[in-house]
């Protein structure tokens, strides 16, 4: 299918979800994550009125920001080694997964402009999955500030929940992500809005607004996959 045809199903889902759970359709960011497809593909995206787009390897992202450049906002949405920070650093606007003081200090150090980036966080606690531990997460955040590291901007959290169509698995993923982002909030740092929750994909999006997703990362359903 045409991406403007899953992306106003995707739209329609959104307004219906946001109608039963008394949100505005307007807080929420759709990002299409582009890696399993071609640039042609991420093209289609950004011609559907597709503002962000998702990779989660350096070349993957490299290899489109040569074709489109700085027309999409840029979200680097996996793990990201901390050699290769400075491959992606002027290209990104947000990174979705810091999860450790040397990732932080990379950034710190290789950007040029404060960035946005989401805390990760392994909510669900499974091994397969990289972030912090949520007992680890306030204690980072402290470190992070006392740091001081002014190019860094804390605009969130992230997680990845399980791939189940377990309903209340989903569920307390994703609430106990939103239930940190207060913590953190309450923490008063400048520096740390943590306004942001990055949740939600394409088999589990619906449930993720219900429970206070602003930006959500839709591949497969969205741009499909070609690779």
């Amino acid at each position: 299918m045409k991406v403007i045809d899953n992306l106003a199903s995707i739209q329609d889902k959104i307004t219906e979800t946001c109608r039963k759970c008394g949100r505005d359709p307007k807080e929420i960011t759709i990002i299409a994550v582009t890696k399993y497809v071609s640039v042609e593909r991420a093209k289609e995206a950004l011609e559907a009125g597709i503002l962000h787009l998702g990779e989660n390897r350096d070349d993957g992202l490299l290899h489109k920001y040569e074709e489109l450049g700085d027309r999409p906002i840029w979200h680097f949405i996996g793990s990201l080694q901390t050699r290769k920070v400075k491959n992606i650093i002027d290209k990104v606007d947000y990174i979705h997964s810091l999860d450790r003081l040397s990732l932080a200090k990379e950034i710190q150090k290789r950007a040029d402009k404060p960035i946005k980036c989401f805390l990760q966080v392994n909510v669900s606690g499974e091994e397969s999955k990289h972030g912090l531990a949520p007992d680890e997460l306030i204690p980072f955040v402290k470190e992070l500030h006392e740091a001081n590291y002014d190019k860094i901007i804390v605009q969130g959290l992230m997680t990845m929940a399980p791939f189940t169509k377990d309903e209340e698995v989903l569920r307390s993923c994703f609430k106990g992500l939103k239930k940190l982002q207060g913590h953190i909030q309450d923490l008063g740092f400048s520096n740390m809005p943590c306004s942001e929750l990055s949740m939600g994909m394409s088999n589990d999006y619906p449930i993720a607004i219900e429970e206070g997703a602003t930006m959500i990362r839709i591949g497969t359903a969205l741009v499909g996959e070609e690779s």
